[in-house]
């Protein structure tokens, strides 16, 4: 009896992960479907539906945490919400990223970008001036590094501030070449 029972489980098993997979690609089918009816022929998103696309990413990810796709569709879904004015959900989204996934290839990114969202969106300058350090902390050598640095050099600064700054280094350029 006991020797019956290993082929119907294994039999079994192989029923259930047929089944997922079949989900899982059913569940990309869907994320293609919604991109495709979210954006435009230009790529502007409609606004009435980005809930939806966001949505459909974190379900994504929720269900098939497993997946190598899915650090990619929350990755997407934090630059829809951020791109949208989504700012907190955006940030928990990449945080999300960070901690879930941390050998994503974009987690340096997510960690730059989270404090981006602080400064730009939320003017969460401590925020952000804490998260650019921890990334520099971390990632000195990444590409967004310079990005960086520059961010907590300027962190805080008015437009006008800006402008004065960037037009005394042109003269200070000028001066230089003559």
């Amino acid at each position: 009896m006991k020797k019956n029972i290993f082929p119907i489980a294994l039999l079994l098993l192989l029923v259930v992960m047929i089944a997922c997979q079949n989900s899982g690609r059913q569940a990309i089918e869907q994320i293609k479907k919604t991109e495709a009816s979210v954006f435009d022929e230009n790529g502007m998103i409609d606004p009435a539906r980005v809930d939806e696309l966001i949505g459909v990413y974190i379900s994504f990810a929720d269900n098939y945490p497993q997946d190598s796709l899915s650090p990619g569709y929350l990755f997407k879904a934090a630059d829809v919400a951020m791109t949208t004015n989504r700012s907190n959900q955006a940030i928990t989204l990449y945080q999300r990223i960070r901690e879930e996934y941390p050998d994503y290839r974009k987690v340096p990114e997510a960690l730059f970008l989270e404090g981006y969202v602080f400064e730009n969106y939320l003017g969460r300058l401590d925020k952000a001036k804490a998260i650019y350090e921890d990334f520099l902390e971390k990632y000195p050598d990444n590409d967004f590094a310079k990005d960086a640095e520059i961010s907590l050099k300027y962190l805080g600064k008015s437009p006008e501030e800006l402008t004065e700054i960037f037009q005394q280094m042109q003269q200070d350029s000028a001066v230089n070449v003559k």
